[in-house]
């Protein structure tokens, strides 16, 4: 058996499609992905926020990515699906187009975003990763969640 070469350069990223853009994140950022079930709407809630689910006893604030990203907005329908991730020890879920693969990176391979991602929705990129037929936005997750950036 051989040995495996070292991973400590090594990423692993879930990659999911929002609108035309593939973005993606650690995978070690994600605790689950599910279907869009019934969500409650939030009165006067920002536009972006698509509404609140009770998940197993917690409740879940759902965002459209797209939105707010600048995007767009997201169609439910049925490859849709919520990204649960940990933002300052509250769950939220995160509503994309579709799942995409899990992709292993170089931590070395990441560039700096293209100018046309530096738009209003460029600041929650730290980065692209560039693979042989397309680019992975590497979103960070903690701006993208941050209340103070509306």
């Amino acid at each position: 058996m051989n040995p495996s070469p070292p991973q400590e350069n090594r990423v692993e990223l879930a990659t999911f499609q929002v609108g035309e853009a593939l973005c993606g994140m650690a995978i070690h950022q994600i605790q689950e992905i599910n279907k869009l079930s019934q969500l409650t709407r939030v009165p006067q809630a920002p536009a972006d926020v698509l509404g609140i689910l009770n998940l197993r006893g917690q409740i879940v604030t759902v965002l459209d990515l797209a939105r707010r990203l600048g995007l767009g907005s997201t169609e439910p329908d049925s490859l849709c699906r919520v990204i649960i991730v940990n933002s300052a020890g509250n769950k939220v879920g995160i509503l994309v187009h579709r799942i995409s693969d899990v992709v292993s990176v170089e931590q070395t391979e990441k560039a700096p975003p293209p100018a046309n991602m530096r738009g209003i929705q460029g600041r929650f990129f730290t980065g692209v990763y560039k693979r042989e037929h397309n680019l992975i936005g590497l979103l960070d997750i903690d701006k993208v969640l941050s209340l103070d950036d509306n």
